[in-house]
């Protein structure tokens, strides 16, 4: 018993100073209640017999809704940063370049602070959900409990390594410490992938379930969690974090360069602010492809379900995706074009015409995405039309058309970084007359097929279309990426250098397009949230557990717009918050040691040239 007593008042100690463990062990707890909650419900008494319940004003599903959305942001946030940060981290190991390990660190150091505030809202909507919707509840963990206990595990696992990853940096910096922290931060992002994977399947399985009557509650709960939906949302939503974490990053870098007081940081929060738009760039490629892969899955598990979607009311959202796509590619291009004026002088009349050719291109092909099937008519409107297609603009309005054009979006966002990674060198290899006809020829004969694929597709059956026509398209992209990289690569490293980058002249608008960039994915992730679960119309799971409650109707597109800018403006103060909370201590040491010299040691943050950073002199 005293044994006993000493451990619970050492836990006790544990959970006072630590608010991410306050959360987890919250969590846990809650989680090891919901089999009494079952088992309330079968005998037909107590509080698990209740269905439903609201809360005043606002109402509980308004409420959960809110709260799910700031939690799964969060948790994109979270789960996204520290891939990079890693990835950085390794970059500065192995290149000695100790500006990448303060990038890392800085990452992590926003990684922190946002670590607890999203555990915090996990164990709210936890709450929330077993408050307002006992009997979902119930039924959920009668059937994943085994995944509920490897999820608290695994959380728990994660705090540690967290903590154990961010407190000791300094003091794992230098040989086989330093091996063991980067091993603290591979299994970081292991223990952060698997806590993204299982809370999928819960989700997934409410829109795509697979029930079994038979077998034991493992076996039960690896079936449910296999369901046609789960992978093609993990590998989605895997992509969409690494997205938002990067723009979110390049946000914060953004504001901090508009607010830089000396050239130093100036370079510092430019070179930071573009690696963050090139990690949110390199993820935004991929995910039109990943999410065109869940639709499919969609239609092919219930085609129902996917009209719904595509061609049922949900359909309008995707025009709005698709604005906001098309903003946050124009904001990518942008920032990279600002790059190659203000950071390369002398580069603004030669890169001109190419820059004014792929807006062009760019603004075409968001026209043709953004054109809906079917127009919102008048009666007269519509007998002049002749129906609800407009004779012309109803031909851009087929997946064929939109297809296309997010194809060559992506192509020219690809060139765009192309372009910027090769302003300012000379080729001087023997062979680079011919790498680049070569380079230049795939990328047009790739266009040009993608083109013919897609007019082709209006003429061919759909199952050849999605088959066969888009999947070709995809794999052309894929291969025009996999051949131009590494030929560039090749070019640069014999290439002569003829204007160094400079940094820390970007304009401020450059900083506006970082935030702007982020605030885009954000609403983008909160539209395609909402129209993920409202695809479910009046079922808690589908084909199941039918919702009886009084919110058993898919909200009105203008409400759920509401809904979606109210959760985009919390979330955006939220970080604000959060930003502000990572910024007091630098701010405290004034960004010095009291010496002119940085936290690294260095009287001026290196420029970097070329497209990758170089030391700089020594203080």
């Amino acid at each position: 018993m005293m044994h006993q007593r000493g451990f619970i008042q050492r836990l006790v100690r544990c959970v006072a100073e630590s608010p991410a463990a306050f959360a987890a062990i919250g969590a846990f707890m809650g989680l090891l209640s919901l089999p009494d909650l079952s088992m309330a419900a079968d005998s037909g008494g107590g509080a698990g017999a209740v269905a439903y319940r609201d809360v005043p004003v606002i109402g509980s599903r308004n409420l959960v809704w809110v709260i799910a959305q700031l939690h799964l942001l969060l948790a994109g946030f979270v789960l996204g940063v520290p891939i990079f940060a890693w990835l950085c981290e390794v970059v500065g190991w192995k290149s000695g370049e100790k500006r990448y390990d303060k990038l890392a660190k800085e990452f992590t150091k926003l990684l922190s602070s946002a670590y607890s505030t999203t555990a915090l809202f996990g164990g709210i909507l936890l709450f929330l959900l077993i408050g307002a919707y006992p009997k979902l509840m119930a039924y959920l963990s009668d059937i994943f409990f085994p995944s509920f206990m490897v999820y608290c595990a695994l959380f728990l696992l994660e705090t540690a390594t967290l903590y154990m990853y961010w407190y000791g940096w300094d003091a794992m910096s230098e040989g086989r410490s330093k091996v063991f922290h980067l091993f603290l931060g591979f299994m970081l992002n292991v223990f952060a992938f698997f806590i993204m994977i299982i809370p999928n399947s819960w989700a997934t399985f409410q829109a795509s379930p697979v029930v079994i009557a038979e077998g034991s509650d493992m076996a039960r709960a690896w079936a449910a969690t296999w369901n046609p939906t789960w992978w093609p949302v993990n590998i989605h939503r895997l992509i969409a974090n690494v997205v938002l974490g990067g723009y979110i990053c390049g946000a914060y870098a953004g504001i901090r360069y508009l607010s830089a007081r000396g050239p130093e940081e100036r370079e510092h929060y430019d070179w930071m602010g573009y690696v963050g738009n090139f990690i949110g760039v390199f993820g935004l490629l991929p995910l039109p492809f990943a999410g065109y892969w869940l639709m499919r899955e969609i239609y092919q598990y219930n085609q129902q379900m996917g009209i719904t979607l595509m061609g049922g009311f949900l359909s309008w959202l995707f025009i709005l995706q698709a604005m906001l796509i098309g903003v946050l590619f124009l904001g990518s291009n942008y920032y990279f074009w600002l790059g190659i004026t203000h950071r390369i002088p002398g580069s603004e009349l030669k890169y001109r015409r190419p820059m004014l050719a792929m807006l062009i291109i760019l603004l075409l092909c968001l026209g043709v995405w953004m054109t809906p099937h079917s127009l919102v008519a008048s009666l007269e409107e519509a007998r002049k039309m002749g129906g609800t297609h407009h004779p012309l603009l109803g031909v851009f309005g087929v997946m064929s058309a939109k297809m296309t054009v997010s194809n060559l979006m992506i192509l020219v966002t690809f060139m765009s970084f192309i372009m910027y990674w090769r302003a300012g060198k000379e080729d001087t290899a023997t062979w680079a007359k011919l790498a680049k006809a070569v380079m230049g020829g795939v990328l047009v004969i790739a266009g040009l097929v993608v083109v013919v694929l897609g007019v082709w597709g209006y003429f061919v059956p759909a199952i050849v279309r999605i088959n066969y026509f888009s999947t070709s398209q995809v794999l052309i992209v894929i291969f025009v990426m996999l051949t131009i990289t590494p030929l560039t690569a090749l070019l640069l490293k014999s290439a002569k250098t003829t204007t160094e980058m400079v940094w820390g002249k970007m304009p401020p608008r450059a900083g506006y397009s970082l935030v702007l960039n982020a605030i885009m994915v954000i609403l983008l992730m909160t539209l395609m949230g909402y129209a993920r679960s409202s695809s479910r119309v009046h079922w808690h799971v589908y084909g199941v557990m039918r919702d009886s409650s009084q919110y058993a109707f898919s909200p009105a597109l203008g409400y759920a717009a509401a809904l979606m800018a109210a959760n985009t403006f919390f979330f955006c103060m939220i970080v604000a918050f959060i930003f502000w909370v990572a910024t007091m201590g630098d701010k405290a040491k004034g960004g010095k040691d009291g010496h002119g010299k940085d936290e690294m040691g260095h009287g001026a943050l290196p420029a970097m040239a070329g497209g990758s950073p170089t030391l700089d002199k020594q203080s």
